[in-house]
């Protein structure tokens, strides 16, 4: 059976392990960013050093990319949509002539992708 203690002044946990207390550590948990707040991150320690150092050294630094990557990934799926109903492209045309759909898809992809980058992640 496994003794535990805990500091009142600090409140962390302690664990006996043989003679001695080891503290009960635990990872922070990792931010939950896809690749628009992986290249916001990027661009924030490249180009924006003093920003970057001061989110980091008020805690807010995650819940900053993660909040850049949430408005990033809205955005970039209203772009799509509405690029796809635009120009027609459907699931009829899907089943159609399969290749233009990707060709058409990836365009507009990218093209999304573009316009998030230069108002969201790189603004």
């Amino acid at each position: 059976m496994k003794k535990y203690i805990t500091d009142e002044k600090t409140g962390l946990k302690y664990e006996l392990v043989g003679d001695y207390y080891y503290p009960c550590l635990k990872a922070p948990e990792a931010p939950k960013i896809g690749r628009f707040g992986m290249m916001y991150h990027d661009y924030l320690h490249t180009h924006k050093r003093v920003t970057y150092s001061g989110l980091m050294l008020s805690g807010k630094l995650k819940e900053h990319i993660e909040d850049i990557n949430r408005q990033a990934e809205e955005l970039f799926s209203q772009l799509v949509d509405r690029m796809k109903q635009a120009e027609g492209v459907t699931e009829q045309l899907k089943t159609a002539d399969q290749m233009e759909w990707v060709r058409r898809m990836n365009s507009i992809r990218n093209r999304a992708e573009e316009i998030v980058k230069s108002e969201v992640v790189f603004a």
